[in-house]
């Protein structure tokens, strides 16, 4: 099983989601950014780092949010889910072909990957913080 980590990260009381590029049977895909935990990594490290290296932007890694398995032809993978906070830096898309920011009732109108579902259903339901992420 592939452990991979994804983070929340809010402005203004919408989330950011980034559009796959590959591969190819999930380019085209939006997801919540973050990648995949190297061994000997905790998944706080691994979301830190995979958003240093795919967006540009240093974060502080917060409260977990949740974790979820989904099994896709390809491969099953545990993603691992935290709420980040913005420490420095503009989300850039370095991995991704775009970037968008949406209010968590609007997270259905994306085409998500199926492993992100669970967590735009939580966020939906939840709605956007009133005091920033924990």
């Amino acid at each position: 099983m592939l452990r991979v980590t994804a983070g929340i990260l809010w402005r203004a009381g919408e989330v950011l989601l980034a559009r796959r590029t590959r591969p190819s049977w999930l380019a085209g895909k939006w997801e919540f950014p973050g990648g995949k935990i190297e061994p000997g990594e905790s998944p706080e490290t691994c979301l830190a780092r995979e958003l240093a290296e795919e967006l540009g932007i240093q974060v502080e890694v917060g409260r977990h949010l949740m974790s979820t398995v989904h099994a896709y032809p390809q491969l099953t993978l545990e993603l691992v889910v935290h709420e980040v906070l913005l420490v420095s830096g503009e989300p850039t898309p370095h991995d991704h072909d775009r970037l968008a920011w949406v209010r968590p009732e609007q997270l259905q109108r994306y085409d998500l990957a199926s492993a992100d579902l669970p967590v735009a259903a939580l966020l939906a339901q939840r709605g956007a913080p009133a005091d920033g992420p924990g």
